[in-house]
C-alpha cells in the first residue's frame, strides 16, 4: 500500500509552521495512542504513521527533503542521517523523546505530581485531610465555634523539615543528579519515571534527623477551632487553607476539610432551610378549633390557631422560624402538622358520651361520606 502524503496525516497544509506542525502532531498522537484504543485494531498503525509523519516535517533539513523528493528522500540512496537514510521511522531517543514526553504527560499526567526541573521537584505539598464533625440541630441553627484535635504529620522542629541532623543541608540524589525522574526506556519511547531512590524529591539525606528518621516531619496532634457558621447542614464542608499535613522540603501544607454531620432531632425533621414538625391535637380541638402551643428551635413557643374541622395532616405555616440560610436569602419556614389523637383507656360515662355523638355527628364527618359515597359507587358499578 502506498504511503499517504505526510502532511495529510498530520492534517496540515504545505506551508504549516513548525510550531503548528508540532501541534497537530501532539493532538494526532493523543487521538490515536494505543493506550486510549484498545478496541481499535488500526489505531496502532495509524500511530506509527503520525509519528513517521512528523519525525519527517519536524526538523526543517528534513521537511524541506521530502518537499522535493517525497517518500523517497528517506529511502535508500538519497543520502545519509542528514537526508533521513537511517532515520526514516520511529527511533527513541534525540528530539523525537523530547517530543512524545509533551505527549506523554498530556495524556497521563506528570509523575510524582511534580515538574520537571530538580528544583520544584524538592519541594512536596503536603496531604489534605477530613475530619467528620458531628453537631447538633440546634447548633447548626445557631452556630457554634468547637475547639477540635487533629492526628497529623507536622513539620520536625528539630530539623526544621530538612530531614538532616545538625542542620546539615540535603545532597542531590546520585541517581537522578537531582531532577527528581529518572528515564527508561520502553520499547520505541523513552520515558520518565519518579526516582527510585529519592521518591521523588531529587534529594538524598546522608545523615538523617533522629526526631523524624529523615522525613521532615514527625506525627503530631493539633488542637484547633473552627467557626461553624449558623445554616449548616449534613454535607457541608469547611475548609481550613494550610490545616492539613506540612509539606515537605520546604513546601506548602495541605488543607484541613471539615465534613458536617447534623444529629436527628427528636421533634423537627429538617428540608433544606424550613423545619416540620408534627403535633398531636385532640379530637375536640380539632373538631371545634381552638389554640395550641409549638415548640421553636431556638427554644421558644409559639401560639398556633387551630381551625374548626382540621383533619390529620393539615399543615400550617409559622413564617421565618425555621433554620437559617447559610448563604443568605433569608430565615426558612417551620411548618406544623397536625396529628389529631384518638383517645384511649375511656370510662363508661365517656364510651356513652361518644356512641352519643355519634349518632348525632352521622352527616358531619366529610372524608367518612365521601368514602363510603364512593364505595357504594364502586360496589354498584361492579353488579350493574
Amino acid at each position: 500500500m502506498a504511503k499517504r502524503d505526510f502532511y495529510d496525516v498530520l492534517g496540515v497544509s504545505r506551508g504549516a509552521s513548525e510550531e503548528e506542525i508540532k501541534k497537530a502532531y501532539r493532538r494526532k498522537a493523543k487521538e490515536l495512542h494505543p493506550d486510549r484504543n484498545g478496541d481499535n485494531p488500526d489505531a496502532e498503525a495509524q500511530f506509527k504513521e503520525v509519528n513517521e509523519a512528523y519525525d519527517a516535517l519536524k526538523d526543517p533539513e528534513r521537511k524541506a527533503a521530502y518537499d522535493r523528493f517525497g517518500h523517497a528522500a528517506f529511502e535508500g540512496g538519497m543520502g545519509g542521517a542528514g537526508a533521513g537514510g537511517p532515520r526514516g521511522g520511529m527511533h527513541p531517543g534525540g528530539d523525537f523523546a523530547s517530543a512524545f514526553s509533551d505527549v506523554f504527560e498530556d495524556l497521563f499526567g506528570d509523575f510524582m505530581g511534580g515538574a520537571r526541573g530538580g528544583a520544584r521537584q524538592r519541594a512536596m505539598r503536603g496531604s489534605d485531610l477530613r475530619y467528620n464533625m458531628t453537631i447538633t440541630l440546634e447548633e447548626a441553627y445557631s452556630g457554634i465555634r468547637k475547639t477540635i484535635r487533629v492526628p497529623s504529620l507536622s513539620t520536625c522542629e528539630s530539623c526544621e523539615g530538612s530531614g538532616a541532623e545538625g542542620g546539615a543541608e540535603p545532597v542531590n540524589c546520585p541517581t537522578c543528579a537531582g531532577m527528581g525522574k529518572v528515564r527508561a526506556q520502553q520499547g520505541f519511547f523513552t520515558v520518565e519515571r519518579g526516582c527510585p531512590t529519592c521518591g521523588g524529591l531529587g534529594q538524598i539525606v546522608k545523615d538523617p534527623c533522629k526526631a523524624c528518621g529523615g522525613q521532615g516531619r514527625v506525627e503530631r496532634d493539633r488542637s484547633l477551632s473552627v467557626n461553624v457558621p449558623a445554616g449548616v447542614e449534613t454535607g457541608t464542608r469547611i475548609r481550613l487553607s494550610g490545616e492539613g499535613e506540612a509539606g515537605m522540603r520546604g513546601g506548602p501544607a495541605g488543607d484541613l476539610y471539615i465534613f458536617i454531620q447534623v444529629q436527628e432531632h427528636p421533634l423537627f425533621d429538617r428540608d433544606g432551610a424550613n423545619l416540620f414538625c408534627r403535633v398531636p391535637v385532640s379530637v375536640a380541638t380539632a373538631a371545634l378549633g381552638g389554640e395550641i402551643e409549638v415548640p421553636n428551635i431556638d427554644g421558644g413557643r409559639s401560639r398556633v390557631k387551630v381551625p374548626a374541622g382540621s383533619q390529620t395532616g393539615k399543615q400550617m405555616r409559622l413564617r421565618g422560624k425555621g433554620m437559617p440560610a447559610l448563604r443568605g436569602g433569608g430565615d426558612g419556614d417551620l411548618m406544623i402538622e397536625l396529628a389529631v389523637e384518638t383517645p384511649v383507656n375511656l370510662t363508661g360515662r365517656q364510651k356513652e358520651l361518644l356512641r352519643e355523638f355519634e349518632e348525632l355527628s352521622e352527616h358531619n364527618n366529610p372524608e367518612r361520606s365521601s368514602f363510603f359515597s364512593k364505595v357504594k359507587s364502586f360496589w354498584d358499578g361492579m353488579t350493574g
